[in-house]
């Protein structure tokens, strides 16, 4: 056995004997100080292993316990937290227990880190190459000079994917894509040539194409170098694209795992089955209403109609001026009781056209019409009646909801701006009426937005649209902050209310799976411009431009929609 004060780099070679896993957890359970003397557990007993050049997937959703196990494994559990049973073991060598210090020498040198998000992750004022060099001499304290440290850290750069390292060593982390951005996470990840690389959702701020080269690239690390790979997701279809084996963790425990075949084709439990259900690819078709009752006809009239939107941002830094054209004589049209949805990716110019869309954003240039009425060039009171029918759902529901309301005092605020249910008692009743339409009971009234989950606040953020009975909701981004499951729950009642209601609906979205289950006609963006735009079955059948053929592709899940066709 290795020395316990020394990193476990070196591992069997020989084909004869069976080499130890990177890594091997077993049994491990740890809890959280949840009171003076009450500790919660978060992590039931799992156990799992990485093999050397093995891509294994841990798929769960919020709250699942993986990201605390994965926290366990590297040492950086929070102080309220304690490893109460179980082991942690490196190439053979028992770390259980080890302090901080003593971990360090295991963090880098043995395995790599890459966090979820980048934006917090990367120092804002370092640059990129100084960041990495940090990673370097941290772990090669006493080897090179700064000239090979340079030069270890632009290796880093470059097998990290990255092009024109010798600019991006000298770039801050805001002047580089999201993209880049993880990537640079990478570089510093690989920085201490790690056996083994653990990858905590470090593609769900991204967008799909973005998403795609990111996996892609780990997976060629996995290839190339011989690199074990644990990535961490609640995205089911993108574990199962690239995995070999796949972990299923749910209330802190691993209720399923297996290769991916087995998990596609023969998964044993519930909540695995469910989360394959959920997932996006697994639908070729769009989604039914679950009442059984046929959606309302859609009519060939157009409720909303953009045309020729022009928006050009005037930016400044360093000195300098330029300007970002968000739209470019763009048009859109959505059918009344229809589904429309806006796809492409950061930039592409979506948020901008439905911000234009609801009056929250001046066009510099075109029209648009709702319902034959010009939005276009009115005024704040005009405005406020137009918004009687168009309604706005945020991308995000735990910052959309005022947290110092009730769910009660959140539905009822537009019925209270407009003058309507003046009475406690109508107001109430409209309320609970809402509440169940979004499949809510009475009970949710008097709770405040921190006691809800994710899929409940946006289910009471789409209650509040639907107050005032309007025609159109504009959904930016609505299910994108969600898991998998819960987001197919949001999407189901989307359709729920569309046929109950005759609702038409502008969906703003990067996922072109997610379009597939619920719009029935589909606008392509990129760079603020419209490259393509038809019904859903005509694009996705036969698209006629490379971009949208590229957002196609980047779907996650192509095995899992395979394993539903078959």
């Amino acid at each position: 056995m290795t020395d316990a004060a020394t990193v476990p780099r070196e591992v069997t070679d020989s084909p004869e004997e069976e080499q130890d896993p990177l890594l091997r957890i077993t049994d491990l359970a740890i809890d959280y100080r949840t009171g003076r003397r009450q500790w919660t557990p978060a992590v039931r007993g799992a156990s799992l292993h990485v093999d050397t050049g093995e891509f294994v997937s841990l798929v769960g959703e919020s709250g699942s316990g993986k990201t605390t196990l994965i926290q366990g494994a590297l040492g950086l559990l929070p102080t309220s937290a304690r490893i109460r049973a179980g082991s942690i073991a490196y190439s053979g060598v028992d770390v259980t227990g080890w302090n901080d210090q003593r971990m360090a020498l295991v963090r880098g040198n043995y395995v790599g880190f890459i966090p979820q998000d980048p934006n917090t992750s990367l120092n804002p004022v370092k640059k990129i190459g100084q960041q990495v060099i940090e990673a370097v001499r941290f772990n090669e304290p006493k080897a090179g000079n700064a000239a090979q440290h340079k030069e270890a850290a632009l290796e880093s750069l470059r097998t990290a994917g990255l092009k024109d390292t010798e600019r991006v060593f000298q770039q801050y982390p805001h002047e580089l894509s999201g993209g880049m951005k993880q990537r640079a996470l990478i570089a510093v990840a690989l920085a201490g040539k790690p056996k083994i690389i653990v990858a905590d959702e470090p593609t769900s701020a991204l967008d799909v194409t973005v998403q795609k080269v990111i996996l892609d690239h780990l997976v060629g690390l996995r290839e190339e170098l011989g690199i074990g790979i644990l990535l961490v997701t609640h995205n089911l279809g993108v574990a199962l694209d690239r995995s070999d084996r796949i972990l299923v963790m749910q209330d802190g425990e691993i209720v399923e795992e297996g290769p991916v075949r087995q998990v596609l084709g023969n998964a044993t439990n519930d909540y695995t089955r469910r989360l394959l259900d959920a997932a996006p690819a697994r639908h070729i078709g769009r989604l039914e209403p679950t009442s059984g009752a046929p959606s309302m006809p859609a009519a060939a009239s157009a409720v909303l109609e953009a045309r020729v939107l022009t928006k050009t941002y005037h930016l400044r830094g360093r000195g300098r001026r330029r300007e970002l054209r968000a739209l470019d004589t763009t048009d859109l049209v959505v059918r009344k009781g229809t589904t429309h949805a806006i796809v492409g990716e950061s930039g592409a110019g979506k948020s901008t056209l439905a911000s234009i869309l609801v009056g929250f954003t001046s066009a510099d240039s075109g029209t648009v019409h709702i319902g034959g009425r010009e939005l276009t060039g009115l005024h704040r009171s005009q405005l406020r009646q137009i918004r009687r029918d168009l309604q706005f759902v945020f991308q995000n529901p735990f910052t959309s909801l005022d947290p110092r309301f009730t769910v009660s005092k959140i539905i009822a605020e537009p019925l209270h701006a407009f003058g309507l249910a003046t009475s406690k008692q109508e107001r109430t009743a409209r309320v609970v009426e809402l509440l169940k339409a979004v499949a809510l009971d009475e009970s949710y009234l008097h709770r405040l937005p921190s006691q809800l989950s994710g899929g409940q606040r946006q289910r009471v953020a789409i209650a509040r649209a639907l107050a005032l009975n309007p025609e159109i909701l504009v959904l930016d981004e609505a299910v994108s902050a969600l898991d998998v499951s819960v987001q197919a729950q949001i999407l189901q009642l989307l359709v729920d209310l569309q046929a109950q209601f005759g609702l038409s609906y502008v969906f703003v979205t990067h996922d072109l799976g997610v379009v597939r289950l619920i719009s029935d006609d589909v606008t392509v963006m990129k760079g603020g411009v419209v490259v393509e735009t038809g019904s859903v079955e005509q694009v996705f059948r036969s698209p006629q431009h490379e971009y949208t053929r590229e957002l196609l592709a980047a779907i996650p899940g192509a095995r899992v929609a395979l394993a539903g066709a078959s």
